[in-house]
C-alpha cells in the first residue's frame, strides 16, 4: 500500500485572525484528519499555501506537526520550489525536524526543460536520506514532468513515489507500467482516485479528505476488496463535492467548507481571497 498509505491528506495551514499560523488549530486539525481515515499528511504543499509561507514558518510547522503526530502516521514535508539550492536547504531542515519524507514539486515559473527537471529533483534527492516524492502539477508549475523523466527519476534509490496531478491517465498508466513495483503513484486529483486505482495506482493525496475522509477511505477499501460496483457508486456520489472544492483556487473552498462545518481554520493569505457570498452559498448547498 505504499509508504504513505492509500489516502493521504494535503493538509491546509490554519491561520489566526492576524494571518499567523494557528498552531493550536493545527493540532486539532491533525487529530481530526487522523481520526477520519488519513494514512499520512503532506504539510506545506499547494493546499498548505506553501508559496506564502516563509522558510522559518515552514520549519516551525514541520516541527509542530512531528510533535503532535507522534509517529501515528507518516509526515511528508513540501520542500520543493523553483530554486534548487533553497529546496536542498529546506529539505535538510525538514530532515532535522523529524519528518518522514519530502515532496519536491516541478520548479514553477522558470520553466526548465526535462533535463533541468531531472537534475533539480535528483540534486534534492541526493541531499537527503529521506524518501522523496515527486510532485507533478503542470496546471500550476507550467511544466509537465514527462513520464520518461519520472521513470528515469524512479531509478534513484530514495525517489519512491510521485503525486501525479497532470490529470493525464495515459501518462499515469505509462508511469505505473514502467516503474518498479515499490515506486508508488498517487493521484493529485480527488476526482481521479478511482480511475487511478483501476489502472494500478496506489492511492490519493487528497484535499477532499478534510471533509469526506472516511468516505474516501471507504471507497478505496471497497475497490481493493473487489466491490467495484459499490466503489463506483461512491465515486459518483462523492464527485460533485470533490469538484465543488475546486470551483475557486485551492485551498479557498476547502477552508470555507471546514468553516461551514463548524471547524474554523481561518482565512487564506493574499494573493488568494475568500469566496464571494454567492460562492459560499453554493458550497454550503453541496455540503
Amino acid at each position: 500500500m505504499g509508504l504513505f498509505g492509500r489516502v493521504s491528506t494535503a493538509m491546509i495551514t490554519p491561520f489566526d485572525a492576524k494571518g499567523h499560523i494557528d498552531f493550536p488549530k493545527t493540532t486539532q486539525l491533525i487529530n481530526h484528519l487522523i481520526e477520519n481515515g488519513t494514512d499520512s499528511l503532506v504539510v506545506a504543499g499547494t493546499t498548505g499555501e506553501s508559496p506564502t509561507l516563509s522558510k522559518q514558518e515552514k520549519i516551525a510547522l514541520f516541527k509542530h506537526v512531528v510533535k503532535v503526530v507522534e509517529k501515528r502516521v507518516p509526515i511528508v514535508a513540501g520542500t520543493g520550489s523553483y530554486n534548487t539550492y533553497e529546496s536542498i536547504e529546506l529539505t535538510k531542515q525538514a530532515e532535522l525536524a523529524g519528518v518522514d519524507a519530502v515532496m519536491v514539486v516541478g520548479p514553477y515559473y522558470n520553466k526548465p526543460n526535462q533535463e533541468g527537471l531531472f537534475q533539480h529533483i535528483k540534486a534534492v534527492a541526493e541531499s537527503t536520506k529521506l524518501p522523496v516524492m515527486i510532485y507533478n502539477i503542470p496546471g500550476r508549475s507550467v511544466v509537465n514532468i514527462e513520464p520518461d523523466t519520472i521513470i528515469r527519476l524512479s531509478e534513484i534509490e530514495n525517489i519512491v513515489a510521485v503525486k501525479e496531478a497532470s490529470g493525464n491517465l495515459n501518462n499515469i498508466t505509462k508511469i505505473i507500467a514502467s516503474t518498479p513495483d515499490d515506486f508508488y503513484v498517487y493521484s493529485g486529483d480527488d476526482g481521479l482516485t478511482l480511475p487511478l486505482l483501476s489502472v494500478g495506482g496506489t492511492g490519493i493525496i487528497s484535499v477532499a479528505s478534510h471533509i469526506i475522509g472516511k468516505e474516501m477511505k471507504e471507497m478505496v477499501n471497497s475497490f481493493l476488496a473487489g466491490n467495484i460496483e459499490e466503489a463506483s457508486k461512491m465515486h459518483q456520489k462523492l464527485l460533485p463535492l470533490m469538484l465543488a472544492l475546486f470551483k475557486a483556487p485551492n485551498p479557498v473552498p476547502v477552508k470555507t467548507a471546514l468553516q461551514l462545518k463548524g471547524f474554523d481554520v481561518g482565512s487564506v493569505r493574499l494573493p488568494l481571497v475568500p469566496l464571494t457570498e454567492e460562492e459560499r452559498k453554493e458550497l454550503a448547498e453541496f455540503l
